[in-house]
């Protein structure tokens, strides 16, 4: 279930994969120093597709895979460093600390989270959430939730360039 809390949100629907990529590029291209977002979704709802965009956006010349078996994967090279966990097999929080979740959440990279659910309580209260949904066989919900005034700025501003590429034709 997402966070619910009077903070500012924006629900999207992406039409294809490619979209979903450019809306995660465009992400990465406002992205600062130390962001962190917060991923949650079913297997398959375009995690790691939004991951991929991001990690464009931040001009990344390495390809993008989801870490599930390793837990992290650390991207450099960029605009800034990209730190992409994934906890889906992490027993919670405790477990998520233990393996150094808090030396990616505070580095001067920008810190996304693959099944951020599983370890709410250890992230830190301000953030952007994304949590992704099925729609169709291609279309995507996101919906996007900031906490902070850094996220809420983030989101207005990331709202103006998503609202246009909504009507991107899907690919």
């Amino acid at each position: 279930m997402s966070p619910v809390s009077n903070d500012p949100i924006l629900d999207l629907v992406s039409h294809s994969a490619a979209q979903t990529q450019r809306l995660g590029e465009r992400l990465g291209e406002l992205a600062h120093a130390g962001d962190v977002y917060a991923l949650e979704g079913e297997l398959g709802s375009g995690k790691t597709c939004f991951v991929q965009g991001l990690g464009k956006g931040l001009k990344i010349p390495t390809a993008i895979h989801s870490p599930t078996f390793i837990l992290a994967n650390e991207h450099r090279g960029g605009r800034l460093p990209l730190f992409h966990l994934d906890v889906y097999r992490v027993r919670g929080t405790d477990e998520a600390l233990g393996f150094g979740l808090e030396d990616y959440l505070y580095d001067a990279g920008v810190c996304v989270i693959e099944w951020a659910e599983k370890i709410r309580a250890g992230l830190p209260p301000e953030r952007l959430w994304l949590t992704l949904r099925h729609l169709g066989e291609s279309e995507r919900g996101l919906l996007f939730q900031a906490t902070g005034a850094r996220y809420r700025a983030l989101l207005q501003e990331f709202k103006k360039s998503a609202l246009e590429m909504a009507d991107v034709a899907s690919d």
